[in-house]
């Protein structure tokens, strides 16, 4: 395969991945797992993916500043992101946080068309043009009885949003002049940082099920969700990110047929 093409690749595997992921994350949580310990499994998966990604590069890991700071700013961006999320979920509906936050590709698209100059053909715009109202309404979810209790969550979701935006287009500045498994492994350290965040975040007033469909399930499907996010890596390294986020966001297309 040549390599123009291998961006392609890992755009469909994180698209397939990711589509799956979507279809069993709520499993854990319905079961009495809560969304918050999910996270805190997720950056767990992440660290054996992050080892055997820079065991792919013989455990060549970029220190230099300008890795560190770049990566862990990819890190910050998209794990402090999904920690916003579990708060604006908590005050707002879903039914409306969900829409706002899948347009983060339009902030991606933006800068990486602005700062970075990418251009592709017209019928591809016409894709991107079309992905957009998709994954808004892909990500719709029928309104709940609880209503939301006044506006903070909506700029709760907007941060999200913006963050998980500007996430991409750093990540594509990033893999530019770092290898993407140092990329993946900055993000991975983040992740796990931030994990005491995520537990303090926990209502253990709760009961927590700590069966095979609690934890350990989670870990299998959120294994999905890592190898998905170092995928993507790799296809903004080899692709545009003007067409690899909007395509990477339709996953939702997979959740919604299985």
């Amino acid at each position: 395969m040549k390599p123009s093409r291998f961006w392609l690749v890992f755009a469909l595997v994180t698209t397939f991945f990711w589509g799956v992921w979507g279809a069993f994350i709520e499993v854990p949580e319905k079961a009495g797992f809560p969304a918050t310990l999910g996270y805190s499994v997720w950056a767990l998966t992440m660290v054996p993916c992050a080892l055997i990604a820079l065991g792919i590069n013989d455990f060549k890991l970029h220190r230099d500043r300008r890795a560190v700071v770049l990566c862990s700013i990819v890190g910050f961006l998209g794990a402090g992101g999904q920690l916003i999320l579990f708060q604006a979920l908590r005050t707002g509906p879903a039914y409306l946080v969900f829409p706002i936050i899948s347009l983060y590709p339009v902030v991606s698209v933006f800068l990486s068309a602005m700062l970075l100059k990418e251009r592709t053909t017209r019928r591809v715009w016409t894709g991107i043009a079309l992905a957009f109202p998709a994954v808004v309404m892909l990500s719709y979810q029928p309104p709940s009885e609880r209503g939301p209790h006044g506006f903070g969550w909506l700029a709760l979701a907007i941060a999200v949003a913006l963050m998980w935006g500007v996430q991409a287009y750093v990540m594509k500045v990033s893999t530019a002049k770092i290898p993407a498994e140092s990329v993946f492994f900055y993000m991975m350290a983040t992740a796990v940082v931030l994990v005491p965040v995520a537990i303090g975040m926990t209502d253990f007033s709760r009961p927590v099920f700590w069966g095979f469909k609690g934890p350990w399930l989670a870990a299998l499907v959120q294994s999905l969700n890592s190898i998905g996010a170092l995928s993507l890596v790799y296809a903004l390294r080899h692709g545009k990110a003007i067409v690899v986020v909007p395509m990477t966001a339709l996953a939702p297309v997979l959740t919604v047929v299985l």
